[in-house]
């Protein structure tokens, strides 16, 4: 065997292994909750079936079932209409309904409460008027709000499933003789869902995966379930449990978002441009509609947090720099180290393309699918039963030293998964040419990733950094968990404030998450705007 052979050999091995043991993270917290399932124990496991788990998952899927429904029901309508209907302001709203992505649900839901609950802005005004409105706090409420937070879920892939097939299939439908809405829900829904049936799993995981929202409406799901018995009970042993079930739940919608991708095939039949189809007398109705669900989610909430919030920053002012600095420096190591990883493992696929690298690749972006309370009891337990195994071996290390860490180990388990998309999209784009001339001329692997792959790579790179760093800005059921004493956040405030009802001091942290919120947004939306023109070129230039 040549020398050359031998050294490519142990480059691919050196990428597996590397790979390999960024997937580690992952692999613990999802044995130790497996664990939990199979072997529980038993006293605990009695109480848990006893006195929490009957209400916790009865009422964790009554959630999943009315916010499934609701953003089907919104985000079709939404996505039918914009794709598929021409009506004043189609264009406006075409990318304006996917504002409520800006706002975690947790901020949502303090608005909502500021405006619909009892002594809410709007409650209150109503009730001078002799108007009194249903109780807000409770499970209609709640799914009033996760509808509003989550349904651009659906309208994002479904107005992508009815924009690339959906005008020509009704125009073939209405060439039968077929009504438009008949034809509609006959042809063109059949056809799109697919996507629509993976963009609702998306919806129903981050419902799963919801802490703040639910907790502020002191509603017990799984999630609040794992918190309380952490907390209230002094059992992580119990909590991990509760993480057991969870982790049921989340097989499941894995299962249902994984059945919704395998029929996501579409192809564009013939390229003339369709009309879309005019609404006539409905046009106004359909604008209306579009209007209403943008106000509820988006426009009035922000108006509300705005107002609120400009009224409390003098009670605020000298802990939101504190909070501020906790949340930034914590949202800008996590996003750096996550990144880093995220691009090694994205490398290695690259350079040492095997079912190894590409296994290691899935289970390492597994953490995404796992909601954060999952995530955090499933790191704290075996770490604590490392941390007393290791104290009587002679080594004392408490949990308190290891703290941010563990707190950025939880990070990026979480979060792998959005930093490794754009990266490993870029590799994509990478001509093989260019690699394969520096291989010609004497590069090694280090060199040709210096020269060539991270400058190439760089805008990637920032969108990845970008994304981490809002979303753990915005995590709250990790930080809550498995912060160290001190490293308060505005997540967390958020969640004290809102459990003390004091819903006026919760929106000055709320508004800070919302303008950060709207970074993600307007990258996708730019990011669209140059496919659509890098497209519309490619077809002027042929």
């Amino acid at each position: 065997m040549s020398a050359a052979a031998s050294g490519g050999r142990a480059a691919r091995f050196a990428w597996a292994l590397l790979a390999a043991g960024f997937c580690l993270p992952t692999l613990v917290p999802l044995a130790a909750v497996l664990q939990a399932l199979l072997v529980p124990e038993g006293e605990v496991w009695q109480h848990l079936l006893a006195h929490v788990l009957p209400s916790a998952v009865a009422d964790t899927l009554w959630l999943l079932l009315g916010v499934g429904l609701g953003v089907v029901a919104v985000g079709v309508s939404l996505a039918g209409l914009v794709a598929m209907a021409d009506f004043p302001g189609r264009r406006f709203f075409d990318w304006a309904l996917l504002l409520p992505l800006a706002m975690p649900g947790y901020v949502l839901a303090v608005a909502f409460l500021g405006l619909f609950d009892y002594s809410g802005t709007v409650a209150t005004a109503l009730r001078a008027w002799g108007i009194e409105l249903p109780a807000f706090r409770g499970r209609g409420g709640l799914i009033l709000v996760l509808t509003a937070a989550l349904y651009p879920y659906v309208y994002l892939v479904a107005r992508q499933a009815f924009a690339s097939t959906g005008l020509r299939t009704l125009e073939v439908a209405r060439s039968l003789g077929h009504a438009p809405l008949p034809a509609f829900l006959r042809t063109v829904l059949p056809l799109g869902l697919p996507w629509i049936m993976a963009g609702t799993g998306l919806a129903l995981m981050e419902t799963l995966a919801d802490f703040g929202t639910v907790a502020a409406f002191n509603y017990d799901t799984l999630t609040v379930a794992i918190y309380k018995t952490w907390y209230t009970q002094f059992s992580p042993r119990g909590g991990l449990q509760v993480a057991a079930v969870l982790l049921l739940f989340v097989l499941g919608l894995l299962a249902l978002e994984a059945r919704g991708r395998r029929g996501m095939r579409f192809a564009t039949m013939g390229s003339a441009p369709l009309r879309r189809l005019p609404l006539t007398r409905l046009r106004w109705l359909a604008t209306a509609w579009c209007a209403l669900v943008l106000l509820l989610a988006f426009v009035l909430p922000v108006i509300w947090l705005a107002v609120a919030g400009l009224q409390h920053v003098p009670d605020m002012r000298g802990r939101f720099w504190a909070l501020g600095r906790n949340t930034l420096s914590l949202g800008a190591l996590a996003a750096l180290l996550t990144v880093a990883v995220a691009l090694l493992i994205a490398l290695a696929v690259h350079f040492a393309p095997s079912w190894i690298t590409r296994l290691t690749q899935r289970l390492s972006t597994l953490g995404y699918a796992f909601p954060g309370a999952l995530l955090a009891v499933g790191l704290y337990v075996p770490m604590a039963a490392l941390m007393a195994t290791l104290a009587q071996a002679g080594f004392a290390i408490s949990l308190v030293q290891i703290g941010v860490p563990l707190l950025l180990l939880g990070y990026g388990v979480r979060f792998l998964a959005v930093g490794h998309a754009p990266v490993a999209a870029g590799l994509l784009r990478l001509r093989p040419s260019m690699i394969e001339a520096a291989r010609l001329s004497g590069a090694g692997p280090l060199r040709i990733i210096g020269r060539i792959h991270l400058p190439l790579l760089q805008p990637s790179l920032m969108t990845a950094l970008l994304l981490v760093f809002v979303d753990v800005l915005k995590e709250m059921p990790i930080t809550l968990m498995m912060r160290p004493f001190g490293w308060d956040t505005f997540a967390t405030r958020i969640f004290e404030f809102t459990r003390e009802g004091e819903w006026g001091m919760a929106a000055v942290p709320s508004l800070a998450l919302m303008v950060a919120g709207l970074l993600p947004i307007w990258l996708l939306h730019r990011g669209r705007r140059a496919s659509e023109g890098l497209h519309l070129g490619g077809q002027a230039h042929a």
